[in-house]
């Protein structure tokens, strides 16, 4: 087991090897953790290799001059210079709440950045100043629309967190498709396979292996198939791409730069960077924060009190998971699978510092 602060402190001592500013490798460091605090471990230390790899390709950028290229009261379109993607995406939400401060709503579409670890972490930004946080992003192109075996779309997440009075916030984090790449990234280390649903090979046939990807294969949109309902998968993962993208000026579907090895860069591109796309939107400009943030209580403990399937303790909402993760990891520490934990170890080598 690892407790946060160390794993905090090698990470952002690692992008600082990399050349990143000692405030930027905070914030990267902090993303990290707390993927890795609210079990998702699939966008957590396991990314750190990526990131490596992409530096050391001269792919991302590590002094950046990220800068708003475009603005009305309550809008701005932000450049990120092909920074790592925690400082734009942070940079963003920032200002999407202080816009947000003074129109009531905020809303910032973000270009030329990269990876940004998980959508959630910005969605909460906004939970601190009684606002609802909303974070889109595209990813990877290795999602095939319904009906195809060509890789044109990203596992797109959406995430939404909204603040309650008593009870602990909502906080939906999820990717438009039944599993993260990222996962399936820590299904191949740990040497397991995935439910079917989740993948097709290169032919379109059903597939179980997570190193599927590797070989032609791709992901399919939430919902699997047709019949289990994969056109909706494909819609909402459409919309965050062209919110993402099509709205920043940074590249769409097919066209997003890979932040993995085994997809090639394209020559093409009809943008800037991967693109993301943030809300902030002020309680109080639609009704009294506390009024607001009571009938959420209400909202919770109604949906709490439904009657649980035999076999289940209990009814959660979104968020709960993740916050018991988090109180669980902070008390006992943070497992690594042992295969990241040796990424880590070349990684730390080759940069000149340790990672026990």
């Amino acid at each position: 087991m690892y407790t946060y602060n160390y794993l905090f402190d090698f990470t952002k001592n690692v992008f600082m090897k990399m050349g990143c500013s000692e405030h930027d490798s905070k914030i990267i460091a902090d993303v990290f953790l707390a993927a890795e605090m609210r079990d998702h471990a699939s966008h957590g230390m396991i990314r750190i290799k990526d990131y490596y790899e992409l530096w050391k390709a001269r792919r991302i950028n590590t002094d950046p001059q990220v800068t708003i290229v475009h603005e009305s009261p309550s809008t701005a379109v932000i450049d990120g210079d092909n920074a790592v993607g925690m400082v734009v995406a942070r940079r963003s939400m920032e200002t999407a709440i202080e816009k947000a401060k003074k129109a009531g709503t905020g809303w910032v579409a973000a270009r030329n950045s990269n990876h940004f670890g998980i959508a959630g972490y910005y969605a909460m930004m906004a939970l601190e100043t009684d606002m609802i946080g909303i974070c889109l992003t595209n990813a990877n192109p290795l999602v095939a629309p319904v009906f195809s075996i060509s890789r044109m779309i990203g596992t797109n997440p959406i995430a939404v967190a909204i603040p309650a009075m008593k009870q602990p916030p909502f906080v939906a984090d999820f990717a438009t498709t039944p599993i993260a790449r990222g996962k399936l990234a820590v299904a191949e280390k740990k040497g397991e396979k995935v439910p079917f649903g989740y993948l097709q090979d290169k032919n379109g046939l059903p597939s179980d292996d997570p190193t599927i990807l590797k070989s032609g294969g791709s992901m399919l949109p939430l919902g699997g198939d047709r019949v289990h309902g994969s056109h909706k998968g494909y819609c909402l993962s459409s919309i965050v791409d062209i919110f993402s993208a099509v709205f920043s000026g940074a590249n769409f579907g097919p066209f997003v730069p890979p932040s993995v090895a085994y997809l090639p860069v394209l020559d093409k591109k009809v943008g800037k960077g991967t693109g993301h796309f943030f809300g902030a939107m002020r309680i109080d400009a639609f009704q009294p924060a506390n009024e607001f943030k009571t009938k959420m209580d209400e909202w919770i403990e109604t949906f709490r009190s439904a009657k649980p399937v035999k076999g289940q303790e209990r009814v959660m909402i979104p968020g709960d998971p993740e916050r018991e993760a988090e109180e669980r990891n902070r008390k006992d520490g943070i497992k690594l699978v042992p295969a990241i934990k040796d990424d880590l170890v070349a990684v730390a080598k080759e940069l000149g510092i340790e990672f026990k």
